[in-house]
């Protein structure tokens, strides 16, 4: 990821709309998903910054994995100790050591997916939980994504196959982030408008654009509000996807 996108993720992640309504999501789902479980072994691969490290703990003794150095220090400073640099491609704990692996927004910046794959599912105890939040649909790749250094985007079938592949089981997918998407289309077919004529700046990202306080707090309800949705049903299209799977 370019640094400029480092800065701009490890100020906003406590205010942004797009970090605040992930979380409100991702924790309601887990919640439900882990029922009051509270002595689970959990890793976080990709921490960055650690702003999932804290709500983590609620189920357990919480370990954290990133390959930048400069993230995995700023981790220990914000007091996450459990932190390792690493590659998700050889993961440095033994076969079957956590009860909960979580990768929020995370696998499309490995290139080598089913390698990553079969790590996690070789670390994740029987009967282990996986927790996948990734964007969606590739036609809508612009240069947020390039910015973000990711690989890919993904539709609900690519990443159900390759989680079959890694013999995950899969529990629970949806898209998310569906409410906004109405504004998010126009919004990104016309940021590659620009970039065509080459009238987008040099580092240029949706989440580095000063949002208004107001604006801001809107779509943070109307983001949020999925997750009372998501109890009861999967929505069909989205900016972003998630999905819980299981090791058998």
């Amino acid at each position: 990821m370019d640094r400029i996108a480092y800065a701009t993720f490890a100020k906003l992640e406590d205010s942004h709309f797009w970090f605040v309504s992930r979380r409100r999501i991702f924790f309601d789902l887990l919640d439900r998903e882990l029922r009051g479980e509270s002595a689970l072994r959990v890793l976080e691969v990709g921490c960055g910054a650690g702003g999932m490290l804290g709500p983590l703990q609620r189920y357990g003794t919480v370990h954290g994995l990133d390959i930048d150095r400069d993230y995995v220090q700023y981790c220990a400073q914000r007091g996450f100790q459990r932190v390792l640099c690493g590659s998700g491609y050889e993961l440095p704990f033994p076969d079957a050591s956590f009860d909960l692996v979580c990768l929020f927004d995370t696998i499309e910046h490995i290139p080598e997916e089913q390698l990553a794959m079969a790590e996690i599912a070789r670390v994740l105890k029987p009967g282990g939980r996986v927790f996948f939040s990734v964007p969606a649909y590739q036609w809508l790749w612009s240069q947020n994504d390039k910015i973000a250094h990711h690989c890919r985007r993904y539709t609900a079938g690519r990443l159900r196959l390759a989680l079959q592949s890694a013999g995950l089981a899969v529990r629970r997918m949806s898209y998310f982030n569906a409410f906004l998407l109405p504004l998010i289309v126009p919004a990104i077919l016309l940021q590659k408008l620009r970039e065509r004529f080459g009238k987008l700046p040099d580092g240029y990202n949706n989440t580095s654009v000063q949002m208004p306080s107001l604006l801001n707090r809107m779509f943070t309800a109307v983001m949020s509000s999925e997750r009372w949705f998501l109890r009861w049903l999967s929505f069909p299209v989205g900016h972003s996807l998630l999905c819980i799977a299981k090791k058998p």
